[in-house]
């Protein structure tokens, strides 16, 4: 496993941007597909985006697309995921994930193996 820690997280106004930032322990990260997952108050966890080993692909849940992008750089151990055009409901707690024996890019959570503590994002209307 992986040890996986966010940041970034904080208040922003409903059109506003935030990055946020996953550093990850490990000399194979760049081997590793990862993800990035939230969970709102009194829901389920669910998909965000995720990036395969190379960053040469990416695949984003419908409601985020086109306003969010993950990206990584292997030389230092780091994902983001620039979030832009926030909407109240991107409220939720964001996870950065790690598939640490697997290379593509997956939305099912089962496939990640390494979760990190999360880091709150909240948007105000």
């Amino acid at each position: 496993q992986v040890q996986l820690v966010e940041s970034g997280g904080g208040l922003v106004q409903a059109g506003g941007s935030r990055r946020l930032s996953c550093a990850a322990s490990g000399r194979t990260f760049s081997t590793y597909a990862m993800g990035w997952f939230r969970q709102a108050s009194g829901k389920e966890r669910e998909f965000v985006a995720a990036i395969r080993w190379s960053g040469s692909r990416t695949t984003y849940a419908d409601s985020v697309k086109g306003r969010f992008t993950i990206s990584r750089d292997n030389a230092r151990n780091t994902v983001w995921l620039q979030m832009n055009s926030l909407r109240p409901e991107d409220t939720a707690i964001y996870y950065c994930a790690a598939a640490s024996t697997l290379s593509g890019v997956y939305v099912a959570q089962g496939e990640y193996d390494s979760w990190g503590q999360g880091t709150q994002v909240t948007v105000s209307s």
